[in-house]
């Protein structure tokens, strides 16, 4: 384990971004992270991890 430069962001299916949740220098272990989407439409959202030279994309369904 290693600190990591770490990245969580939110898009909308048009690929904008909409929400820049973490953008940070950790350390190895368990976060977690609130994310607020009242401002936002009901919908689909992708939401992309950055660790190192770690990277996933998943899909977030958002209903209000």
């Amino acid at each position: 384990p290693q600190n990591s430069l770490v990245s969580l962001k939110v898009y909308d299916v048009l690929g904008n971004e909409v929400a820049n949740l973490v953008d940070a220098q950790q350390s190895a272990g368990r976060y977690e992270v609130t994310f607020d989407g009242s401002n936002l439409a009901s919908g689909i959202y992708l939401y992309k991890i950055k660790a190192g030279n770690f990277t996933s994309t998943k899909k977030l369904v958002l209903m209000k």
